[in-house]
């Protein structure tokens, strides 16, 4: 056999230090922060998700434990509710009573049936219309409502008015073609006073 000269490659050492290449040990509690921060990113969709439907849906649906469903509403204001006022008779205000319509008389009588129940009818006439549709009791001054409110009770329930038109009596009533309370069914022939009641103005056609 050929023997060949010996060169640096033949003079290797029996065991080398090191093997081909290896990576360094792990740190310690790594699993954990990785854990961690996807716990963290989960958290933070879940809000984001809920946050989300709040803003589309005031009204979010939550199945409970037993399989119910719990909403959550809106609350309600509730109204508050108008005062009642009253009717009360009160003869220590001054009451006109106009004549609105064309029956002779009406006024009068109307104001007798008044002064009869209590009120203090100053004065009783005609009205510059004489096709008042609405027999209407109208009362300058808030604090008379009540009043004003027994007064149209006593002459069939009709309607009341607050209005700066009629200021010369604390109440004054406008007799319509519509009226049928008291003193309607006794009116005479003649129209007892022409013109407007004194200290009133008339309503206008």
């Amino acid at each position: 056999m050929a023997r060949f000269s010996e060169d640096s490659f033949d003079r290797l050492p029996d065991r080398p230090a090191r093997v081909g290449a290896h990576r360094g040990p792990k740190p310690r509690g790594r699993g954990w922060m990785v854990f961690a921060w996807a716990a963290l990113a989960t958290v933070l969709l879940i809000g984001g998700g809920i946050t989300y439907l709040a803003v589309i849906n005031n009204n979010i649906q939550f199945q409970d434990a037993f399989g119910g469903s719990t909403t959550a509403a809106t609350p309600t204001e509730t109204p508050t509710p108008t005062p009642t006022v009253t009717p009360i008779t009160d003869g220590s205000l001054s009451v006109t009573i106009l004549n609105g319509t064309t029956v002779s008389g009406l006024a009068t009588a109307v104001g007798d049936a008044a002064d009869a129940a209590g009120w203090s009818v100053g004065s009783m006439a005609n009205a510059s219309s004489t096709d008042f549709p609405t027999t209407t009791v109208y009362y300058p001054d808030p604090a008379n409502q009540a009043a004003a409110l027994g007064l149209a009770q006593l002459l069939g329930n009709v309607p009341v008015e607050e209005s700066q038109t009629f200021l010369g009596a604390s109440l004054t009533v406008v007799l319509g073609t519509d009226y049928a309370g008291p003193g309607s069914s006794v009116a005479g022939d003649s129209d007892v006073v022409d013109g407007t009641a004194s200290g009133a103005e008339g309503v206008e056609g």
